[in-house]
């Protein structure tokens, strides 16, 4: 029976939600630029000289080394993986139709709740509602996301039948650092109100923020890596699949240094996360020949490099945590450490994969240079190298060489996030790879 209603043919709905997924995952990721760039690296870098100039790493005010802290973890790599994780798993046909009007709900909150965390631990206006308020944003952000893909479908045999397969290892991976990244934000939330109640400044006690950042770098962030490298390093650099007995020991070891280092045994701690860094990397092959030819259309052929120098940063902050644990007065130990995880480990492996997949992620795009993305690698690690190798120095001898090469690391490693993002956004604006004209062939 004709009713008269047009009926929109299944391909175009199919294009239509792509389109909208991809502005979607855009929005997060050129946030999670704009957050890298001005309160992320550049307040560090302004922190940084003035540490330098002071030869003293208390002469800042802790509220903004941990404004400068949550801009990079949440307001980055959090936004980063939110985004990532709406458009994977919807790609995947694993969310239902009302992801994408959540997911632009979630952004909303994220964004406004890391913005004004920032503002309120460099300005500190009303900081005594407005902290609390902030991460209390960040947390409903997250919840839209976190509620929105636990609804994922169960994955089925086969043969097509209901008995559901077990969940891959990366998945479980995942799974597990995004309970951290909650984690987390409870712990932050539970922070920001016992600040408001009782504290004379807009930043946690010591023994809190050292017990977040643990959680957050190593249960949230390192976990996540470690998933989503299961996923795709044997596809990129052509590695063999991963072991999944040995990644599942790698969670549980990184686990019980988790719950060592909650409970104030952060010797414990260290020497559980050493343990669980080696067996990542043995599980993972990350040190082993490829297998098969890795894909390198399109980006650098360093690639393959600088993943596999980024389990060296990790395997190098672990081994410093334990030295920290032991030897640390100053906290240049704790420094070097902390850094050679965030940038050595952490960015380089979203400078690396980051220029691999959002650029289709984000609209079928072609990364605009091969040369840029090279550069900011190199920039990133040269920056990292001189930061680590200067900061025990600097703040456990008082060396004044090193004081004078932490403000140099610091500016190499701001023009290395520049030309990243410079990379990324250029691609961003350029047409899809469909519609550029194809090069003559000599």
């Amino acid at each position: 029976m004709q009713t008269g209603i047009p009926v929109e043919p299944a391909a175009q709905k199919a294009i239509s939600r792509e389109k909208a997924l991809q502005k979607l995952v855009t929005a997060f990721i050129c946030t999670g630029l704009v957050f890298l760039i001005l309160p992320g690296t550049f307040l560090g870098v302004w922190n940084l000289i003035a540490i330098s100039d002071q030869h003293a790493a208390h002469s800042l005010s802790p509220s903004w080394i941990q404004a400068h802290g949550q801009a990079q973890i949440f307001g980055w790599i959090g936004a980063f993986v939110i985004g990532i994780g709406f458009y994977s798993l919807s790609k995947m046909g694993k969310l239902m139709p009302f992801a994408i009007s959540r997911g632009w709900q979630s952004w909303g909150l994220w964004t406004a709740g890391v913005s004004a965390y920032w503002a309120t631990g460099v300005y500190e206006w009303q900081w005594r509602i407005m902290l609390p308020l902030s991460v209390a944003l960040e947390l409903a952000g997250f919840l839209i996301f976190f509620l929105t893909v636990r609804q994922h479908k169960s994955q089925h045999a086969a043969d097509g039948s209901a008995k559901p397969r077990p969940l891959e290892v990366w998945m479980r991976l995942v799974i597990a650092s995004t309970i951290a990244f909650l984690a987390s934000l409870l712990l932050s939330l539970g922070a920001a109100f016992y600040v408001s109640l009782h504290g004379a400044k807009p930043a946690m006690p010591p023994a809190i923020d050292e017990r977040f950042l643990l959680l957050a770098a190593w249960g949230f962030l390192v976990v996540s890596v470690w998933g989503f490298n299961a996923r795709w390093l044997p596809i990129f650099i052509g590695l063999r699949q991963p072991n999944e007995k040995g990644l599942l020991a790698a969670l549980g070891t990184l686990t019980a240094g988790l719950i060592a280092g909650m409970a104030g045994a952060f010797t414990i701690c260290a020497l559980f996360l050493v343990a669980a860094s080696l067996l990542a990397i043995w599980s993972l092959h990350i040190f082993q020949r490829s297998v098969q030819p890795p894909k390198l259309q399109g980006i650098h052929p360093s690639f393959p490099y600088f993943v596999r120098g980024a389990y060296v940063w990790l395997l190098l902050s672990a081994v410093l945590g334990v030295c920290a644990s032991l030897f640390d007065t100053n906290g240049g130990i704790v420094g070097a450490s902390r850094h050679a995880l965030t940038v050595g480990f952490l960015a380089t492996m979203v400078f690396s994969i980051g220029q691999r997949i959002l650029p289709a992620f984000c609209g079928m795009h072609v990364l605009f240079s091969k040369g840029l993305m090279f550069s900011s690698l190199l920039l990133l690690t040269t920056g990292c190298l001189l930061r680590v190798a200067s900061e025990i120095p600097a703040y456990e001898h008082n060396v004044a060489l090193a004081w004078q090469v932490l403000p140099v690391s610091a500016v190499i490693e701001l023009v290395a996030v520049v030309l990243f993002a410079t990379n990324l956004l250029v691609t961003f604006l350029r047409p899809p790879a469909h519609l550029l004209a194809p090069k003559a062939t000599p």
